[in-house]
């Protein structure tokens, strides 16, 4: 095991103590499973192979319906709300 120091605010340290006290667990227990509950949402940097790119998304469409110049006039709706 591996001793460190670490500067924590008031709230924090007290609120910490807190926890160990009621918890019956030292100070140091309380730190290491606030860590171990922690880390598993910083995945490892390093360990991506490749650059995180947007994935493509499939939603169906046969034609795309901006490739056509008039697809304004087609998908037209008038003042009511009606196709025109």
């Amino acid at each position: 095991m591996i001793k460190t120091q670490v500067q924590l605010p008031d709230t924090l340290y007290h609120e910490a103590k807190r926890i160990s006290q009621q918890y019956e667990m030292s100070l140091a227990e309380v730190v290491r499973r606030g860590l171990e509950g922690i880390i598993p949402s910083y995945p490892n940097r390093s360990a991506q192979k490749e650059p995180w790119t947007l994935p493509t998304v499939s939603v169906g469409l046969v034609k795309d319906p901006f490739a056509d110049k008039n697809w304004r006039e087609e998908h037209a709706i008038d003042a009511v709300g009606r196709m025109k």
